[in-house]
């Protein structure tokens, strides 16, 4: 896959200007847009082209079907969130509190944004229930991957149930994801970080401190 696709703004989901892109690129950069703020099953094939400025050919090319441009639209979004991710880490650097911390509060900021539109994986998920999708495998791949992160940096917390917390802080983020979504900026969304830090705390007070 080219790197152009990968200076798409976080925030805005906003593609660079066309011309510094391939084609399959383009596609990519207009059905992202396109899915994210109005819907896949909304959002016909031609659609796509029309806004992708190519060829009918050059997405077929790239794209065999619909589905493909699915799994391929999801598969860029996994990238990208785990660019942000390893990017709000990266500032705290083995210090797994801070990291967890500094998570929630980009979630925070993140969900509680005027052009939010949701979890795409969620959103999808949604639109297309069938677990023999293409796109369904790159989501089950992204939420095994969400947890297993959150999970290590649980791990360094050094609490007594590790596992619970980790449940506990994956529920909050979801929740988060999907308040976002329905409730808009005045939403419950916005206050992720303190709920997060809530829970943080109920298991890192000295009853709960796993054994040395």
């Amino acid at each position: 896959m080219s790197t152009g696709i990968n200076r798409i703004d976080h925030r805005m989901n906003k593609p660079e200007p066309c011309d510094r892109l391939s084609a399959r690129d383009r596609i990519l950069a207009a059905a992202n847009e396109l899915f994210y703020h109005e819907g896949i099953r909304a959002i016909g094939i031609d659609t796509v082209i029309e806004k992708a400025g190519v060829a009918k050919m050059s997405l077929y090319r790239a794209f065999p079907s619909k589905d493909d441009l699915i799994a391929a639209f999801l598969e860029m979004r996994d990238r990208l969130y785990w660019e942000w991710w390893d990017k709000v880490t990266a500032r705290h650097p083995d210090d797994p509190l801070r990291q967890l911390r500094a998570l929630f509060e980009a979630v925070a900021r993140r969900t509680s944004g005027p052009d939010y539109r949701g979890c795409p994986f969620v959103n999808t998920s949604v639109e297309f229930p069938d677990p023999n999708h293409p796109g369904r495998k790159v989501i089950a791949a992204h939420m095994d991957e969400l947890r297993r992160r959150l999970g290590a940096l649980v791990d360094g917390l050094g609490v007594a149930r590790p596992a619970l917390l980790t449940d506990q802080l994956l529920l909050l983020l979801e929740g988060a994801y999907s308040a976002g979504n329905t409730l808009g900026p005045d939403g419950p969304s916005a206050t992720a970080a303190l709920a997060a830090e809530t829970i943080i705390q109920s298991h890192v007070s000295p009853t709960l401190q796993r054994p040395a």
